[in-house]
C-alpha cells in the first residue's frame, strides 16, 4: 500500500512566504505608523482651532501681512472689521446649513485699508433677491466680528463656478472680487451672529468640525499586520509538521 503523499513547503516556497510576509508587514506597519503621525496633527489642529475660538476677537489682518496667512496658523481666528457694505456687489454661494440649503450672501466691506469680503450670513431661496430683506441692507458703518476663513477655490466643492451666469459653490474670494481694484484678501469672514435688520441675512453657522479617524485606521493596519504575521507562522508550521512526519 502506497503511504500517502507529505506536503512538505520547499526551501522556495519559504523564501517567497518570508518575502511576502516581510512585505505585507512593512506595508501595514508603516500606513499604521502614518496614522498615528495623522492622529497627533489632527489633535495639534484640534487643540490650535480650539484655542481661536476662545480667544478675544483682534482686528482684522491689514494687507501688509497677508502673504503671510495661512490655514494652518489662522483659519478660525476671531477677527473684527470696521466699514460700509457695498449691497450693489454682494454674491450669493451655494450653502447647505442646519436651517436648510440657500445661499451665503458675500459681501464686500470697504474699510480705510482695504476692501475685504464678509460672509454675512445665510438667506434661503426666497430671501435671495435683496429687494426680499431690505432690512438687512444695512447702510453706513458697521462692526463685523467673526472667524477668518481662507478662500475657496474653485472646485472645492465638486461643481465648477459659474460667473457669467451667476451661480457660485466656492467662496472663492478672488474670483468673487475680480473686478476690485488693488490687492486682494487671501481670506474671507464668516460673520458671527449677531443678529441682522428684518433677521435675514442669519450670522453664526459656522461648523467647526475636524473629522477624526485616525486611531481606527491605525489600529486596523496594526491588526492587518499581526493578522499576516500570525498567517505566515500558522503556514510555517504547518510545513514544519509535514517534515517531521
Amino acid at each position: 500500500m502506497t503511504a500517502p503523499a507529505r506536503h512538505r513547503l520547499s526551501t522556495v516556497a519559504l523564501a517567497i512566504l518570508a518575502g511576502a510576509t516581510f512585505l505585507l508587514l512593512t506595508l501595514f506597519v508603516s500606513l499604521g505608523a502614518w496614522q498615528v503621525q495623522r492622529l497627533h496633527w489632527k489633535q495639534d489642529l484640534i487643540a490650535r482651532v480650539d484655542a481661536r475660538l476662545a480667544a478675544d476677537p483682534v482686528p482684522a489682518p491689514l494687507p501688509a501681512a497677508w502673504d503671510t496667512l495661512s490655514e494652518a496658523t489662522d483659519e478660525y481666528r476671531k477677527v473684527t472689521l470696521r466699514g460700509v457694505f457695498d449691497h450693489d456687489d454682494e454674491t450669493l454661494v451655494k450653502a447647505v446649513t442646519e436651517l436648510g440649503g440657500g445661499f451665503w450672501v458675500m459681501t464686500p466691506l470697504e474699510t480705510s485699508d482695504a476692501t475685504y469680503l464678509v460672509n454675512r450670513g445665510y438667506v434661503s431661496p426666497e430671501e435671495r433677491d435683496p429687494a426680499a430683506r431690505p432690512d438687512g441692507q444695512v447702510a453706513g458703518p458697521v462692526t463685523v466680528t467673526g472667524l477668518l476663513r481662507m478662500s475657496q477655490p474653485d472646485g472645492a466643492f465638486l461643481r465648477d463656478n459659474d460667473p457669467a451666469a451667476g451661480r457660485w459653490y466656492s467662496r472663492d474670494v478672488g474670483a468673487i472680487m475680480a473686478d476690485r481694484d488693488g490687492p486682494l484678501p487671501p481670506f474671507f469672514v464668516d460673520s458671527d451672529a449677531t443678529p441682522n435688520p428684518g433677521g435675514a441675512p442669519v450670522g453664526g453657522l459656522t461648523v467647526v468640525s475636524f473629522r477624526n479617524s485616525h486611531l481606527s485606521y491605525a489600529l486596523t493596519w496594526f491588526a492587518l499586520a499581526a493578522g499576516t504575521l500570525g498567517a505566515a507562522f500558522l503556514v510555517w508550521r504547518y510545513g514544519r509538521r509535514q517534515d517531521d512526519r
